[in-house]
């Protein structure tokens, strides 16, 4: 019997209808911790589905959207479509980030705190763990960032800018870690975006000094170094906020 043949064959219970989409979620997150389910598995049909939970089509769509928002299920079309269980990844964790922002749940203050915690550690794994291939991987984000302020391409900086963060998350080796850099960046952009860009003279004098620091592999140097700048940066930011946050029109919102 195929593994498709297996999955098809997926019972599930029938369940509560006023707990219905919860209870539908619930099964399914514990067919996959169980490894019952794994990922690029596919999900029995739409109407077998709703036949063995007992519940409606709707209500079943509802609890897939639901999964499919967390990360956890892919919807994909065609004559092989269906709700597949995901691979791995930082959907969920950007995602959730994102709306606890937009709620108003996680301030500029908060953002900005963890920012410089994370980069703390991924800044000092990344002086132990770094090989020469991510160091010159490193190296070609800031020059191609130093062209892109020559060119005066300030979009392209700010992506560069980003994805240097990503570089270093990366180097960790450790999903975790560079998931969670990946989502505050990530809500740092919606931040940035709030408070309107800005010029920053000091980031790639700081960067030339922080990659020295890694090529000697001078923790403590590097960690002091990224700490230096993220303050001066964040505060940068938070002033723009407050000034933001004066204006008659402000909305006390995080998302306006």
């Amino acid at each position: 019997m195929s593994k498709m043949q297996n999955k098809m064959s997926l019972q599930f219970n029938a369940i509560t209808p006023s707990r219905a989409v919860d209870e539908i979620e619930l099964q399914i997150r514990t067919m996959i911790a169980d490894g019952i389910l794994t990922p690029g598995d596919r999900l029995p049909s739409e109407r077998e589905l709703a036949a063995q939970f007992n519940v409606s089509r709707n209500t079943l769509r509802e609890a897939i959207r639901s999964l499919e928002y967390a990360g956890i299920v892919q919807m994909r079309k065609g004559a092989t479509g269906g709700a597949y269980i995901m691979h791995g990844n930082s959907g969920a964790i950007v995602g959730g980030l994102r709306v606890l922002y937009h709620l108003g749940a996680i301030t500029p203050q908060h953002l900005t705190e963890a920012r410089i915690w994370l980069s703390e550690t991924i800044v000092r794994v990344a002086c132990e763990r770094a090989t020469q291939e991510d160091l010159q991987s490193l190296d070609a984000n800031v020059a191609a960032m130093s062209d892109a302020h020559d060119r005066g391409a300030f979009d392209e900086r700010q992506k560069l800018n980003r994805e240097f963060h990503l570089i270093l998350a990366r180097i960790t080796r450790n999903p975790i870690m560079i998931s969670m850099m990946d989502a505050v960046m990530d809500v740092m952009g919606l931040f940035i975006d709030q408070i309107g860009p800005g010029e920053n003279p000091f980031t790639l004098p700081s960067r030339r000094r922080l990659m020295k620091h890694l090529y000697n592999r001078d923790a403590e140097q590097a960690v002091q170094e990224m700490d230096k700048y993220l303050v001066r940066l964040q505060t940068g930011y938070l002033n723009r906020w407050a000034q933001r946050q004066a204006r008659p029109d402000f909305k006390a919102s995080g998302a306006e």
